[in-house]
């Protein structure tokens, strides 16, 4: 089996460049990409030797699709050698494609260069200043070429409204709703930094996460959502409370101990506490806390899953609340708790530096898998008798 340049390869170094959107940038005043020249891999003097049939019809295969035999295409450069057994003889060593036209016909991409060429006239008019954007993006651009006009309708109202301080479901440009917008946040990210000015981006906010912020729109209110386990802080017999977090961060209720826990049957379900009240996390990101200095003045423990991401989590909630404690989530609660082990998915390894000695010694075990592979223990499953039991054993009820 030999490994000779075959026609499909030469026309797989073009598609390479098409893939790379080389070709598609060259005609935005991008690095040409033809005249392309493509070496090729050849049979030497012994193949010649021993199977010089094979090696004729690879000339023969090659030769077929060639500019000469075709009218359009690649040119072969040949070379003429002197062969001991056959004597003199020539072989092609390069295949030339001289013009982007005959590149493209090769790869039956004529079509989809014209459809981008008339795009990239649209985007321009519209925005001279994505011209660079589109020579670096080309394939992203075609492949996006039905949204394209609700692309710049929403380019246009941002720039006319720069700042507009409004929701993204406020924006009135024609044929685009909020779903088209939230499903093309990161192409509309890469946009407006590109047309917007620059004091009309908040650089400080990035993702998919800042967009609104960063383009001056406004961003859905976190929620705090708490429950309050001592029903003499109920509001007119409300205690499962839901509020912004700036209207949380504006409180300063009178409770001492604080619990937050990312599981909602246990916030539903968490034992009566004096003066406690209970909090409903998401996981990672405690965003929606992270302005209410009051709770700095509190008793805050964090209940989450026995696994490694769940003292990542504590870990991350320490930077913001240093003086948090762990709630069952120790070696004794994991080991009474055996029955209920099931296996965390794809575990964090890195090195937590806000966990006490306790803390990271069970971490350690869990990701170095010193008790048993990938355990986990979901909170959920950690039993109501130990739940009451352990506030009891810590004298918080």
């Amino acid at each position: 089996m030999n490994n000779w340049t075959t026609p499909d390869e030469i026309c797989d170094r073009i598609r390479r460049e098409w893939d790379n959107g080389r070709i598609l940038a060259a005609m935005l005043g991008g690095e040409a990409v033809f005249p392309l020249r493509v070496s090729l891999k050849k049979p030497g003097s012994q193949s010649l030797s021993e199977d010089f049939d094979a090696a004729r019809q690879w000339i023969a295969a090659l030769s077929a699709m060639d500019k000469e035999h075709t009218g359009s295409g690649y040119c072969l450069e040949w070379m003429e050698f002197a062969h001991r057994q056959l004597g003199r003889n020539r072989i092609p060593v390069v295949a030339h494609i001289e013009s982007e036209q005959e590149g493209l016909a090769l790869i039956g991409r004529l079509h989809d260069a014209n459809r981008f060429r008339k795009l990239a006239a649209t985007i321009i008019q519209a925005f001279p200043s994505l011209d660079s954007w589109l020579q670096c993006n080309a394939i992203k651009a075609l492949d996006q070429e039905e949204s394209w006009s609700r692309l710049l309708a929403v380019l246009d109202w941002v720039v006319r409204h720069p700042g507009a301080n409004i929701y993204l479901r406020q924006i009135d440009a024609s044929g685009v709703d909020t779903k088209f917008i939230e499903q093309h946040r990161g192409l509309l990210g890469e946009l407006l930094d590109r047309v917007l000015s620059h004091e009309a981006i908040h650089t400080q906010y990035s993702g998919a996460k800042g967009f609104e912020q960063r383009y001056g729109f406004k961003r859905k209110p976190l929620q705090v959502r708490m429950r309050f386990l001592d029903r003499k802080y109920s509001i007119q017999g409300l205690h499962d409370i839901a509020v912004t977090s700036d209207a949380f961060a504006r409180l300063d209720l009178p409770v001492k101990r604080v619990f937050v826990t990312e599981n909602e049957i246990n916030f539903l379900s968490f034992p009566d506490v004096s003066d406690g009240l209970m909090l409903f996390g998401g996981g990672y990101g405690f965003d929606q806390l992270a302005q209410a200095d009051w709770l700095r003045q509190k008793e805050i423990y964090y209940w989450g899953d026995i696994d490694t991401h769940g003292f990542v989590i504590l870990d991350q909630f320490r930077g913001q609340f240093p003086s948090v404690r762990s709630l069952m989530m120790d070696s004794v609660t994991l080991l009474e708790h055996r029955i209920f082990w099931g296996n965390e998915e794809r575990p964090a390894s890195r090195q937590l530096q806000r966990l006490r000695s306790d803390e990271l010694a069970l971490y350690d075990d869990l990701r170095f898998n010193r008790i048993a592979p990938l355990l986990r223990l979901e909170q959920e499953r950690i039993g109501f008798a130990w739940v009451n039991a352990a506030l009891e054993m810590a004298e918080l009820k």
